[in-house]
């Protein structure tokens, strides 16, 4: 089962070690990477929050030209992870490169307070996205290799648990401040710069240094001696190319790519549940506390559940709890619980899914190139929601939000179809029987 490895490759069962030293639950260096997370995501959603109706009320911007700069600042991201984790793996430093991508993100905030245009503000955009791009597959390593195969799920789970507190409190921050500030987008951008300086400095003091054979963070479990430990083969581009041979690998990055081309972005998401709803302009900055707060609640059971029942179940699922919020934008009647239940569904998804995916490519990938292969399926994945955003910002304009919505719902129920086929449970060949003679086999 491609998505449901409940345990490590052959020879590395990934079971919690039952003798007298256990395998701690969650790696500290998945505690620290959950902190940086923490307070850059408080960063970064500060000015999600604000970003789409900035860009729309306050620039004038169309859908079509917002869904085209989504998706530049969505594609730079994608882009940017591929060369990111392969220089994570060539280095065989993971926490430098996930350190400049986080420098760099947190020199752009300043930035958008000089942004008054479309034109500056998209190239500012690019390469905080470029920062987000470097930092992303790094860090899944980091997780990846400090944790034994069997909890990598809940690992992820504390993970982005942690990543969406701060996705939780960005939002509320972003709303006392235009409350209360004059130039309230401005001040915005401002405090955002300060939070992204502060994670900066905890990923430094804080992250572990890399080390083990790969370059990365040790796992948990007893130390290997530094002379008996073997050397890491030299990764190049020919070593990445060749994680593209595994065809459990090429099945996940098929499906990832597949369903994203459908999966509606979340800016998308929120303008459509304001303009059905009829929100007011001053609560829109909280709409992503809804799905933040769900994904904080769900993301750790969500993890620890897909390793025990499967990563493919739970992955799939979550693609139907969306698939339920886009029918309830179409056809719902516009009641007042309508926001809560489309925001948890929303919630619920991500939930099922962000942290699974990553799970489940790592007990794919060779140790070496476990930031190559993370980056491998996340690039396909976040440009096929380049390609997402911007054929729903083109469909939104020239058709309106209703069949923009049924096409990416009926798209997403075609693909999810596919996605459950390709990623269906592999039979065991039947043992012959005892009175048959095993012929062709050694």
């Amino acid at each position: 089962m491609y998505l449901a490895d409940r345990s490590a490759p052959a020879g590395a069962k990934g079971a919690p070690d039952r003798g007298p030293a256990r395998t701690p639950a969650v790696a500290s260096a998945v505690l620290a990477l959950g902190t940086v997370s923490l307070i850059t995501d408080i960063s970064s959603e500060m000015v999600t929050a604000v970003l789409p109706l900035y860009l729309v009320a306050g620039l004038g911007l169309s859908p079509l030209g917002f869904g085209a700069l989504d998706g530049v600042y969505n594609g730079v991201s994608a882009l940017v992870q591929l060369t990111g984790g392969h220089l994570a793996d060539r280095v065989r430093n993971h926490k430098l490169i996930a350190g400049i991508g986080y420098g760099l993100s947190a020199l752009c905030k300043p930035l958008l307070l000089l942004a008054h245009s479309l034109g500056p503000v998209g190239v500012v955009l690019a390469l905080e996205r470029t920062g987000k791009g470097l930092r992303t597959a790094p860090r899944d390593a980091l997780i990846s290799l400090s944790t034994p195969a069997g909890l990598q799920g809940r690992a992820f789970g504390v993970h982005r648990a942690m990543d969406t507190t701060g996705a939780l409190l960005g939002p509320l921050a972003a709303f006392l401040i235009l409350s209360v500030a004059v130039d309230g987008y401005d001040a915005v951008f401002g405090v955002s710069a300060c939070v992204a300086v502060l994670g900066v400095v905890v990923l430094v003091l804080f992250v572990p240094g890399t080390s083990g054979p790969a370059g990365s963070a040790r796992p948990a479990g007893p130390p290997v001696p530094a002379d008996t430990a073997p050397a890491a083969p030299a990764v190049g581009v020919r070593e990445a190319l060749a994680l593209l041979r595994l065809p459990r690998l090429r099945a996940l990055a098929g499906c990832a790519a597949l369903l994203g081309l459908t999966t509606v972005s979340d800016a998308f998401v929120y303008l459509l549940l304001q303009r059905r709803t009829g929100i007011a302009e001053q609560w829109f900055p909280l709409l992503p506390l809804g799905t933040a707060a769900v994904f904080l609640l769900l993301a750790v059971p969500a993890g620890a559940l897909a390793d025990r029942i499967g990563r493919r179940t739970v992955f799939l699922a979550g693609h139907a709890l969306l698939l339920t919020g886009y029918g309830l934008l179409l056809w719902a009647p516009g009641q007042p619980a309508l926001p809560f239940l489309v925001l948890a569904l929303h919630g619920m998804f991500y939930a099922a899914t962000d942290g699974v995916l990553p799970a489940a490519v790592g007990a794919i990938v060779p140790r070496e190139l476990r930031a190559t292969g993370l980056a491998l399926v996340g690039t396909g994945q976040a440009l096929a929601r380049f390609g997402c955003s911007l054929a729903f910002g083109a469909a939104w304009t020239f058709w309106g939000t209703g069949p923009a919505l049924c096409a990416a719902a009926a798209g997403l129920l075609c693909s999810a179809a596919v996605a459950a086929f390709v990623l269906r449970p592999a039979h065991p060949p039947h043992p012959p029987h005892p009175t048959q003679s095993p012929r062709g086999t050694r």
